[in-house]
Formats: structure tokens, C-alpha cells, sequence
């Protein structure tokens, strides 16, 4: 069963791969260059480039690989403003600490 992504999410990952394709073309690199490079049919970097949801995590990145942009993935989520946001209100909504253990 093909599982359904939410309109935003194909968008994203349509958005993805035209910037993969872009960054390919900038380096002026042929698909079958690129392709070649990364292990993959010119087909499956095609279906990259169309952000298709069937490739996997691994395809896309040996593609940022072959690109040079394989550490820029490390940058999502790495600041997650919403994510410390709900962290530090939890913090503050007056929750005791939990009891020590004494001795005796």
C-alpha cells in the first residue's frame, strides 16, 4: 500500500529535489556523471530530482555526497526553536523536582 504524504510534504521534498538539481547543474555535472558517482541509474536520479517519495533516505544522501553537501542534512533540527520553546515551558510549569532519597 503507497503511503500518503501530506501536500506540504510533497512539496518540500519536490522543492528538495530541484534544489539537488540545480546544485548539479551549478557544477555543471551531467546526470550520468552524477549518477554514476553516487551508484545509481540515471533513472533513480531522476526520480531524486523529482523529490520522489519512493527514493530512500540513503539514495539522497549519496547524491548530497557526490554534490559535497552531504554534511548540510546535519543542519535540520538542529535548531529547533519550537522544540525548546515547548522543552523550556515544561520546565517552567512548576513541576517539584523529585525527592531525594535520605539516608537512615
Amino acid at each position: 500500500m503507497k503511503q500518503k504524504l501530506f501536500p506540504k510534504v510533497e512539496r518540500n521534498l519536490s522543492v528538495f529535489g530541484e534544489n539537488l538539481k540545480a546544485a548539479r547543474l551549478r557544477r555543471r555535472l551531467s546526470m550520468e556523471q552524477v549518477a554514476e558517482r553516487s551508484g545509481i541509474s540515471r533513472t533513480t536520479l531522476g526520480a531524486v530530482e523529482k523529490g520522489s517519495p519512493s527514493v530512500s533516505i540513503g539514495t539522497f544522501m549519496q547524491v548530497l555526497f557526490v554534490l559535497g553537501l552531504d554534511e548540510d542534512i546535519l543542519k535540520m533540527a538542529a535548531d529547533d526553536t519550537f522544540g525548546r520553546k515547548m522543552q523550556d515551558a515544561d520546565l517552567l510549569s512548576g513541576k517539584r523536582a523529585p525527592r531525594r532519597k535520605t539516608r537512615g
